[in-house]
């Protein structure tokens, strides 16, 4: 079984964040090596994918600026959607070439990963054809994971942002993933208990468990520190 190189972020600036996934995006084709899972939390930011339409920030940019909430256009598919702290974004660097060549797949077990997850806390989650993303509650369907890719010569990055303890207001700012007639929520609004930064981190160990099983890759854990001061590391 291939290992897949595992790291928790902590708390990391979008942009820190977006270079580091280029930087070992490059890093995983050169070395033809299976890949990383980066999972992180960002201070207060909208991304704008490929497919994004500028309408769907409903605020302008002095808003943002008072808010202290950045923007930023990035090469992944989809539309517009939030990050900020209380979620868990997921950067799978995956080469599928020890995998398999197969995008729409892999967005599926992507989708899988997270439903199984959120099985732990006794949360029935599932997909809404033709949407990409997680969702709960059958009856009135809100979104609790986003999810959106990039894929260059075979290997993965960018990824999804599951929804803890996120502050949902900011929701409200955009038409969350250019989906205009449904919600978002969070693992807390459903459940009713607040997660806190120490239940989130052991959650992230949980998920990257989680989507080892679904992909096939045995996950082994790299600190912060050895991924960012040494990304030049044979792994």
């Amino acid at each position: 079984m291939e290992k897949l190189w595992f790291v928790r972020g902590g708390q990391i600036e979008y942009s820190f964040a977006h270079s580091l996934q280029l930087s070992l995006r490059d890093k995983v084709e050169r070395e033809n090596i299976p890949g990383f899972l980066l999972l992180m939390e960002h201070p207060p930011v909208f991304t704008l994918g490929k497919g994004a339409s500028r309408n769907h920030l409903l605020v302008d940019e002095s808003v943002l600026e008072k808010e202290g909430i950045k923007l930023y256009e990035v090469e992944r598919g989809g539309d517009i959607t939030y990050h900020g702290p209380g979620q868990i974004v997921g950067y799978p660097i995956i080469n599928l070439n020890f995998w398999r060549k197969d995008v729409h797949l892999f967005l599926r077990s992507l989708e899988e990963a997270i439903i199984r997850f959120l099985r732990r806390f006794e949360v029935e989650a599932f997909r809404l054809p033709p949407y990409t993303g997680v969702w709960v509650r059958r009856e009135t369907p809100q979104k609790i994971a986003a999810i959106g890719i990039a894929v260059k010569r075979w290997v993965t990055y960018h990824g999804f942002a599951l929804n803890i303890s996120t502050f949902l207001p900011h929701f409200s700012y955009i038409v969350p993933c250019g989906i205009i007639d449904k919600g978002v929520t969070s693992l807390e609004h459903v459940t009713g208990h607040f997660y806190s930064l120490e239940e989130r981190e052991k959650m992230q160990e949980f998920l990257a468990q989680d989507l080892g099983e679904v992909l096939g890759f045995r996950v082994k854990e790299i600190s912060k520190v050895d991924l960012i001061l040494e990304r030049g590391l044979s792994l």
